[in-house]
């Protein structure tokens, strides 16, 4: 953390005896704290934190505590940067351009095996499995109509991610062979979409908002992750050094309460807050009016059976070269 200095002016001693003592106690603050690149604490007590985040509904919480002010009733100043895309988000947690972001385990655990150590700090969908969806989309003419009948059809994907994490579980849950799993390359989601409308490949992993959007356009979703086992969730993390400070605590404890009260404000009235969420994500304004607003958990951290099989499938799949361990009571990963 860069600790801000703050230069007292003025001609008589005391007051450069007063600048000095600030220099020293800011000193040895940063050597306490770490060094915090874009986390600083102001003598009023004002917290500035980083946050970053795709246009996503997962963020909503804290774009209703931005909008409500609540993030500085809490003494916080947040410059949220939106991202276009993982990779984007991905660089800038590892240039420490952000200090705190919302993304997943996969993106989570890969940047702390690349140098860019992470802690899950909460969940911010998927407590529980109805919250969150990622799913299937066929084409009505592409004549597949169950799980099964994908065995040996390449299914359109990103590879590495969550969505072929989920992608996978649910079709070996359907018994369907690990040699009959097979996946086309297709990283940008709108693509996938176009794809899968225009019955150019078997089938689409996609997340809720599309799913939604096909459904409204005739399109099949074979299977979502809404019941059964808990195979997803979105997480908040935070970069190792900053979790580790005594400053970081302080903002995570204010993040938190202004987290949970715009919780219980949204799933009290979720529709109050739809117009935010139109605003703020990149739900297409065919289902602005009618797509369901999700409803959020308050703050806890991700339970290791939540991540740990995810990081055994990221192990198995070759995309960590060796396996790596999960501490539930820190959020850090260990390995």
């Amino acid at each position: 953390m860069h600790v801000r200095r703050f230069a007292l002016r003025g001609i008589t001693s005391f007051c450069l005896i007063m600048l000095a003592a600030l220099v020293a106690c800011g000193t040895s603050t940063a050597s306490d704290e770490g060094d915090l690149t874009n986390t600083g604490v102001a003598l009023d007590g004002t917290s500035s934190v980083t946050i970053g985040t795709l246009a996503t509904e997962d963020f909503l919480p804290i774009w209703a505590a931005e909008a409500d002010g609540i993030l500085s009733d809490e003494r916080i100043h947040a410059d949220i940067q939106v991202f276009q895309s993982a990779q984007e988000l991905s660089a800038a947690l590892t240039a420490g351009e952000v200090d705190f972001a919302m993304t997943d385990i996969v993106v989570a655990a890969n940047l702390t095996k690349g140098g860019t150590p992470l802690t899950l700090e909460w969940v911010t969908l998927g407590a529980t499995a109805d919250q969150g969806r990622f799913g299937i989309l066929t084409n009505p003419d592409s004549g597949y109509s169950s799980l099964t009948d994908l065995a040996g059809q390449p299914i359109a994907v990103a590879s590495g991610t969550m969505l072929e994490y989920v992608m996978d579980e649910m079709l070996s849950d359907a018994q369907v062979p690990a040699d009959q799993i097979l996946t086309e390359e297709v990283k940008k989601v709108p693509v996938r979409y176009q794809m899968v409308t225009g019955n150019q490949v078997a089938a689409a992993m996609l997340p809720g908002s599309l799913l939604y959007l096909g459904e409204q356009q005739g399109m099949v979703v074979i299977a979502d992750d809404t019941t059964g086992p808990n195979y997803s969730q979105s997480v908040m993390v935070a970069r190792l050094d900053l979790a580790q400070s005594a400053a970081g605590q302080a903002i995570f404890e204010r993040l938190r309460m202004a987290w949970n009260e715009q919780v219980t404000k949204i799933n009290a009235d979720p529709e109050s807050f739809r117009a935010l969420l139109v605003e703020k994500t990149s739900l297409p304004a065919e289902i602005a009016d009618s797509y369901p607003v999700p409803t959020y958990p308050t703050v806890g951290k991700p339970t290791s059976d939540m991540v740990e099989p995810v990081l055994e499938w990221m192990f198995e799949k070759g995309y960590l070269e060796e396996r790596m361990g999960y501490d539930p009571v820190t959020g850090g990963f260990f390995g």
